[in-house]
């Protein structure tokens, strides 16, 4: 429909940013959620009908959800969600170079806070019609030592609404947080997150006499800009603390071919190369330690040929979000429909 056409495109990023989620909500009120099933996959327990899904930072505030099941992604992300409501950094925090298919932000973790998020998350039927990742970070106000308070918060409050936490220390928008990926910080700020998702987990499913599932599955997002060592500590640390998997990468401080900002994070097609190395480099160091760890991939998809490069470099999923920026929230059908002609199915 838009694939040649594209007038958003058009439009100031601000305007477009703000339109986007207005035109997909009034498009879903006349469709059916879609099921689009090519490759599908169980990891954990959860049932994914297809591998491709939307990134963190495309609805902060879970206020999409409906609109994007009539697109018909695997699963989707939701958040940064941070303990309570938070306003974006000050100055330009948004710019696109259409030319590049290039997206720079430096947002910030704007967001209304995760009580607001649970309104909406606890209206959802569940099991869910698919999987919800829930994006978690730290309030700015919240110094480093106590950052692991914050994520906590939102752990207990969330467990009962979402799939899977992506634990979010990655981001280059919120000052000093990627200093939580250093090997002196990582482990001291994973346990007691992972400690408090198993006692959430615990307390839920025994005072819902549910079955016990184990604790929610929880990924650690990492940024592009770790060299191999670096890369190597965060895995290592993460399988010693029982991480589940993580999501390779966040956006890059690298400014190769474009013309941002010097500060806030880059994505779109700049951001390819760099995390399709960080797949493969993460693919390598896990070696046998791989199985039932899941490596979701993200950055720079823009193509379903993207998709599946990645799916075949050893992701077992893949998010999107620049793809959705410039080419239109009908790229799920454009990608099953070639996973099919191709059969991926």
């Amino acid at each position: 429909m838009f694939k040649h056409f594209k007038p958003w495109l058009y439009f100031p990023v601000q305007m477009s940013h703000k339109l986007g989620p207005l035109f997909l909500k009034i498009y879903s009120r006349f469709r059916p959620y879609q099921t689009l099933t090519w490759r599908p996959f169980v990891w954990n327990g959860i049932e994914f009908n297809n591998p491709l899904g939307t990134a963190g930072g495309l609805d902060k505030n879970a206020d999409d959800i409906h609109s994007w099941w009539t697109m018909g992604p695997g699963f989707l992300e939701i958040g940064t969600i941070t303990p309570i409501s938070q306003e974006p950094n000050p100055g330009e925090i948004l710019a696109r170079d259409n030319n590049t298919q290039a997206l720079w932000n430096k947002m910030g973790f704007p967001n209304e806070g995760v009580d607001q998020a649970i309104q909406k998350l606890k209206t959802l039927y569940q099991p869910h019609f698919t999987p919800i990742f829930a994006n978690i970070g730290k309030n700015r106000t919240t110094p480093n030592e106590k950052a692991q308070d914050d994520y906590i918060t939102c752990v207990h409050k969330l467990t009962p609404y979402v799939d899977v936490f992506v634990v979010n220390i990655s981001s280059p928008n919120t000052s000093g947080l990627r200093d939580l990926l250093l090997p002196d910080n990582l482990k001291n700020f994973l346990a007691p997150i992972v400690q408090a998702n198993e006692e959430a987990s615990n307390s839920y499913n025994k005072d819902n006499d549910v079955e016990d599932k184990g604790p929610t599955p929880i990924l650690l997002k990492v940024s592009p800009d770790v060299d191999t060592e670096q890369l190597k500590s965060i895995i290592e640390i993460s399988c010693e603390l029982g991480i589940d998997g993580w999501i390779l990468t966040n956006t890059t401080l690298e400014r190769k071919g474009v013309s941002f900002p010097s500060e806030g994070g880059v994505s779109g097609v700049p951001l390819a190369e760099r995390s399709k190395e960080v797949l493969k480099q993460a693919v390598a160091i896990l070696g046998e330690r791989r199985k039932n760890k899941l490596l979701v991939s993200t950055g720079g998809v823009m193509t379903p040929e993207d998709v599946f490069e990645r799916l075949e470099m050893g992701a077992d999923l893949v998010q999107t979000y620049s793809a959705l920026v410039f080419n239109g929230p009908f790229f799920f059908r454009e990608v099953a429909d070639k996973a099919n002609a191709f059969g991926l199915g």
